[in-house]
């Protein structure tokens, strides 16, 4: 069965934020679906979105897996973004959370194969 994922973020000031996401996924967004939303391919099928929702901003919780967590971290802090925090769940399974200055949270992680 296809698949494809959309994943959502809702900020209450997309303007104030949008350049961070810029910076924490490393590129501008592959397109713009109307002035206030913004939409990342991360792998094909896979897109995150950010969009200005006033009511709603600021409760996002993401996690998004990568092969390498250590290169993926160190590429985001080349760009001037650092962890919020770490978390880790066991030998070998950790994740590194960022938080938007509204408070939604995109972790990335890893888990050992």
């Amino acid at each position: 069965m296809p698949l494809d994922l959309f994943a959502g973020i809702y900020v209450r000031d997309y303007a104030a934020v949008q350049p961070w996401y810029v910076r924490l996924l490393g590129s501008e967004p592959t397109f713009l679906a109307m002035e206030t939303e913004a939409v990342w391919q991360l792998a094909e099928h896979r897109w995150l979105y950010v969009k200005q929702h006033r009511d709603h901003g600021g409760h996002a919780v993401l996690a998004i897996m990568v092969d390498d967590l250590d290169a993926h971290v160190a590429r985001i802090a080349e760009r001037g973004v650092e962890p919020a925090e770490w978390e880790v769940y066991g030998p070998d399974v950790r994740k590194a959370v960022y938080r938007d200055a509204e408070g939604n949270e995109v972790g990335f992680g890893v888990i050992p194969g």
